[in-house]
């Protein structure tokens, strides 16, 4: 099973105003935004960090997710949410031959924790032997920052606070994520009972 991001978040959905406020590198002298790049970074890094705690796309883009069998022939969890629309399902075989399963015969089942792919009759389309399916999806909040819940932004200022104060690794091992960042997140991580398994 291999997660792919086919689209980065976009640099004008990144809170880089905000981040600098946060961090009061305006306070005293003219911002001239010479530090866009460096806090566009640390928020990337933030993001990534949480998306990865708990399961979860903050701002929507697309994804592929490629799988050699389904868990369960009739349905199939996804690794991400909350999942806005399965665009494709691309279907390989061995040989590297591709064809798209027909959207008939699979629809998605919207779920904040797991979103599901589940099949419109009793069974997904068939992986061929040898082969593997790639599911293409759309996963997130919403395509702006205003659209990711308050917590889990401030979450990410938080974070991205603490990489950008830490950058000289001043950071221990023992405390890779602050704790203020983990009570925010708590709330949102999957707890996962056998495998994602029905």
């Amino acid at each position: 099973m291999m997660l792919v991001e086919l689209t980065p978040v976009p640099a004008v959905a990144l809170p880089i105003a905000e981040l600098s406020a946060h961090l009061h590198l305006g306070t005293g002298f003219a911002d001239d935004g010479s530090q866009n790049s460096v806090l566009e970074s640390y928020l990337r890094a933030a993001i990534g960090a949480i998306e990865t705690r708990i399961g979860k796309a903050l701002i929507t883009r697309e994804f592929s997710w490629q799988i050699t069998n389904w868990r369960d022939g009739g349905s199939q969890g996804l690794p991400v949410a909350p999942v806005a629309v399965v665009n494709r399902v691309r279907l390989s075989d061995a040989a590297g031959t591709q064809t798209i399963a027909d959207a008939a015969l699979y629809r998605l089942r919207k779920d904040f924790q797991r979103p599901v792919l589940v099949a419109t009759g009793h069974f997904l389309p068939a992986i061929p032997s040898g082969g593997f399916a790639e599911i293409d999806f759309d996963a997130g909040f919403g395509a702006t920052w205003g659209d990711v819940p308050v917590d889990l932004g401030q979450a990410v200022l938080l974070l991205a606070a603490h990489y950008y104060e830490n950058r000289n690794g001043g950071a221990g091992q023992a405390d890779p994520m602050p704790f203020g960042v983990m009570a925010l997140i708590e709330a949102y991580r999957v707890v996962r009972v056998l495998g994602g398994g029905t």
